[in-house]
């Protein structure tokens, strides 16, 4: 299970349990990680959230069969897993990775029962992670939005974006573009001007210039169409 939810260059595995205060008579799980024996206690906001998600699954479904053999009856041929916020606490390696792996390790643990997820996420990491593993024939995508002070839910029709930029700037989360507020201004101004419809207080291409410097990397694509538009790059 934990190796599942691993990344591959940092598998979780269970160590031996160890006594952490002496005011507590009470043994503590531990992970054998690169830097050391960590007790659970005191690993990462992320990792404690895996390992009570993992221990959820384990104990839940080990609990479902033991109710059903004690009653006489079947076991469930479902199982439904909500999840709010994915990417909560999660570094953009395990962003990239989490549903599809946490969809393996279910299938694992429950055989041929049918598993459905139910996820809400804000992360385009997330959403290009499921990019392999949509199938629009039973997957579906939802947006939550906010209008005139009510809550408005309306299914997105599923369409593949490649990277986190194109998910960032697609209907499904809506920025005009992947950057900082202010590289956006700076660059919509830019190419008001460029059209020939100036803002106020951008009407020179000095002004212009001296706030993209401000606010755009010297590698940023859009250097090339400033300078052969102001003729500084012939």
């Amino acid at each position: 299970m934990l190796a599942g939810l691993s990344l591959p260059d940092e598998p979780l595995r269970p160590g031996s349990p160890v006594r952490v205060s002496i005011h507590q008579a009470l043994d503590i799980p531990t992970l054998e990680l690169s830097y050391g024996t960590v007790p659970v206690l005191y690993a990462s906001a992320a990792v404690r959230r895996l390992l009570g998600l993992a221990y959820l699954l384990v104990w839940s479904w080990n609990e479902h069969r033991e109710a059903a053999r004690l009653a006489g009856q079947p076991m469930a041929d479902r199982v439904l897993l909500l999840i709010d916020e994915v990417e909560s606490h999660l570094h953009p390696k395990w962003q990239r990775l989490f549903l599809p792996a946490l969809l393996r390790v279910i299938q694992r643990l429950t055989g041929e029962v049918q598993v459905q997820v139910v996820a809400s996420t804000h992360a385009p990491l997330v959403m290009a992670s499921l990019e392999r593993h949509f199938d629009t024939d039973r997957d579906k995508v939802f947006h939550f939005g906010l209008e005139k002070g009510r809550i408005v839910v309306e299914e997105q029709p599923w369409a593949m974006q490649g990277d986190a930029v194109s998910w960032l700037v697609s209907e499904t989360f809506g920025l005009n573009q992947a950057r900082s507020q202010e590289a956006e201004q700076a660059i919509e101004a830019a190419e008001a001007y460029m059209r020939h419809e100036p803002l106020p207080g951008y009407e020179s291409p000095e002004k212009l210039n001296q706030k993209l410097q401000e606010v755009l990397p010297g590698h940023d694509p859009f250097w090339p169409r400033w300078l052969v538009a102001t003729g500084a790059v012939k």
